[in-house]
């Protein structure tokens, strides 16, 4: 298991990327666990007559990759969300690598928050972004 930083061990810049590949079972999974069951993410042949031409991946789903590299990676374990921002700037679709990144705005040493700017991108295009302020561990 991977410790993180602690707040001393930021800088402004800082950044790390999560990379994942999304799968037809990743979205039949977020589906199953949410309750969202809007077809444009799981019936192809109802996706197929939208402007995407074929499903995608659930806009919360990629939300979810900034999560997990907020909690894994930077700042890592034992920080704990209290806000995020999320502009949803284009589709996921399914097969397609997300690539998250994470970068370091601001620390407020005094009170122990870390803002932070999240995006992710697929074939080089941003899909999601947005800001996120993260509470330290003590």
């Amino acid at each position: 298991m991977t410790t993180g930083y602690t707040l001393d061990q930021l800088s402004l810049d800082q950044s790390v990327e999560y990379v994942k590949t999304v799968t037809q079972e990743d979205v039949q999974d977020f589906a199953r666990v949410t309750g969202d069951t809007n077809p444009v993410h799981l019936d192809a042949e109802y996706a197929a007559k939208t402007s995407f031409g074929q499903p995608i991946a659930h806009g919360m789903l990629s939300a979810g990759f900034i999560s997990a590299a907020i909690g894994t990676k930077l700042p890592g374990p034992g920080c704990i969300y209290l806000d995020q921002s999320v502009k949803f700037r284009g589709p996921v679709f399914i097969g397609q690598e997300v690539v998250t990144r994470i970068t370091v705005v601001d620390i407020n040493q005094r009170r122990k928050r870390v803002t932070l700017k999240t995006e992710c991108l697929c074939e080089g295009k941003l899909v999601v972004t947005g800001e996120a302020t993260i509470m330290m561990p003590a």
